[in-house]
């Protein structure tokens, strides 16, 4: 109990398992009925305390959704640093990361039951379908590199791509019992659907193949860099111009860093 710790690794500590009380405890009670009461007592500090570190049960919240995204896509970079880096690829990953972390799921689809009055503060802001950083310029890059359909504008592509995985996301849960798919036959499926919608047909020389799996892994440094100053944000002041420990398996401890070019200048280098 008292006051949170001067030290700012021992204070982000402390914030994390905050954190990982009030997860724990809104997948199973809800937003609505998790007061900072419940995530103090179970937290073993002070009421005072979280407000130390967070203004309101809002703030917190935000930091939880944070820290889930920042996991999430530091996952997904991982992975895509195996190759090959396609675009069917980057949406599989992103569809099983989605599909194993309920906080994600649940916001993504503005789950009322997990959300409560967060649902509605979520749509007013226009924050439902929030993309990741650099996404519409990483397909800009795929178009150029001739990867995607040229018959499609920049928010057709971006509009296909978000309704093909609201769909996969939301449809299932309204399906009969015997239409349940297990989450990794799911993420295959939106991935498949996903890259038929907006994928050229022609297979693409080999330098843009490879020009490609640089601009996948590109965004994908881009989209965590964003989602780590966000998270950073969340935490308190001392935290601020700290790269932010991904707290995923295989990544612990690694600052995923920036690239020297943008998305857009990728196509140069291919042949």
């Amino acid at each position: 109990m008292g006051r949170p710790p001067q030290d700012a690794s021992r204070r982000l500590e402390r914030a994390h398992r905050i954190l990982d009380i009030a997860g724990d405890l809104i997948l199973r009670w809800g937003y609505d009925k998790t007061t900072i009461d419940d995530i103090a007592r179970r937290a073993g500090v002070a009421k005072g305390t979280i407000y130390l570190h967070w203004r309101t049960r809002e703030e917190l919240f935000a930091a939880l959704l944070r820290r889930e995204r920042v996991e999430m896509l530091s996952q997904v970079r991982l992975r895509v640093a195996e190759g090959p880096g396609t675009l069917r690829d980057l949406l599989g990953l992103l569809a099983s990361e989605l599909l194993r972390r309920p906080l994600m799921r649940a916001s993504l689809l503005g789950d009322s039951k997990v959300l409560g009055k967060l649902t509605r503060l979520k749509r007013s802001s226009g924050a439902a379908a929030d993309l990741p950083t650099g996404f519409e310029t990483y397909l800009g890059a795929l178009l150029r590199l001739g990867a995607l359909r040229a018959d499609l504008t920049p928010a057709e592509h971006v509009v296909a791509l978000t309704s093909v995985l609201y769909g996969f996301m939301l449809v299932p849960q309204m399906m009969p019992e015997g239409y349940a798919l297990p989450d990794e036959r799911l993420a295959e499926l939106l991935a498949d659907a996903g890259s038929r919608a907006v994928e050229a047909g022609d297979p693409v020389p080999a330098g843009n193949a490879r020009a490609i799996s640089r601009a996948t892994l590109e965004f994908a440094d881009l989209a965590v860099e964003a989602a780590q100053r966000k998270l950073r944000a969340s935490l308190g002041s001392e935290e601020q111009g700290k790269p932010e420990k991904s707290r995923t398996s295989g990544v612990s401890g690694k600052s995923v860093t920036g690239p020297e070019k943008s998305a857009t200048s990728l196509e140069e280098n291919a042949t």
